[in-house]
């Protein structure tokens, strides 16, 4: 009978409980010292913005006057903006994922696919601009309006959707599949009236926040050349626009003039933020209601 070091084991137990605490303690320290700095920027902005976020400031237009300036351009270009991003990026990412899960052969081809959509999902956002400047702004001539900027920014955010969608179709018991083929029905009728449903709050967790990095991205945006001067609303997917994150960017370099344009782009934050936290909160509704239906 081989002979147990009791000491020896509760030496190794003593070090390795010690390790755990110390890796427990750091990891609380980390988060929050990442709590902290999230709260000394909310509080910096939102105490910036104070006595400037009024239905004026919602209102009016760009100006040159800080005290009339306002975001209604910005508003209204990131409205039309979405109406092209959220459409492109549902449709082909969604048809992609569907592809790659329930019709493409698994194999190589498939695998180079896999690999490379998983790739461009870490890819810079600034090469997005410098792909969509050739491509939209002067390969197809389009020039900087809305729709250049919408195909743009929808190629940025396409591969988050496709693996989002991925993940919610293959997590889709495989049962249900077999008992729709059982009840006589074709492939694309389980994929529409089984799978689909089933996978859709995962799908719209991936499309949502997609959107919502759309809507915070700046780099592609200056790279196509999106102006922030005073421009005329936009009526169309041809016309210029510009969007909130892009005012914010270049409201903050200017405050070094002028004073007022850091309180400026505080308020456009405070905005921003508003859009967001009311876009997920609309996820998270969709996403409750279609979990108690499946």
């Amino acid at each position: 009978m081989k002979y147990v070091d009791t000491n020896q084991v509760q030496k190794k137990m003593t070090s390795r409980l010690l390790t755990n605490r110390i890796a427990k303690t750091l990891f609380l320290l980390a988060t929050l010292f990442g709590l902290l700095v999230l709260v000394v920027l909310i509080y910096r902005v939102f105490a910036q913005s104070l006595g400037w976020i009024d239905f004026d400031f919602l209102n009016n237009r760009l100006s040159t006057n800080a005290e009339r300036a306002g975001i209604k351009g910005a508003i209204m270009g990131t409205l039309w903006l979405m109406l092209v991003v959220a459409p492109v990026t549902l449709i082909l990412g969604v048809g992609t994922a569907i592809y790659l899960e329930e019709y493409a052969k698994k194999g190589r081809l498939q695998a180079f696919i896999q690999m490379n959509i998983s790739n461009l999902a870490g890819v810079p956002s600034i090469v997005f601009g410098i792909l969509g400047l050739t491509i939209f702004v002067r390969g197809l001539n389009l020039g900087a309006v809305v729709l250049a900027g919408g195909f743009t920014m929808a190629l940025l955010v396409l591969p988050v959707v496709v693996v989002a969608s991925q993940e919610a179709i293959r997590a889709v018991p495989q049962f249900l599949r077999e008992a729709s083929y059982g009840m006589g029905a074709t492939k694309w009728q389980t994929i529409k009236n089984v799978v689909l449903p089933a996978a859709l709050p995962g799908i719209l967790t991936g499309v949502i926040l997609a959107l919502s990095r759309a809507i915070g991205e700046t780099a592609p945006l200056v790279v196509i050349g999106i102006p922030a001067f005073i421009i005329p609303l936009p009526e169309g997917l041809l016309d210029k626009f510009t969007v909130m994150p892009l005012q914010i960017y270049y409201w903050t370099i200017d405050s070094a003039l002028v004073d007022e344009y850091a309180n400026l782009a505080a308020a456009t934050i405070v905005v921003l933020l508003l859009v967001l936290f009311i876009m997920n909160s609309i996820a998270v509704l969709i996403r409750n209601k279609f979990q108690r239906r499946f």
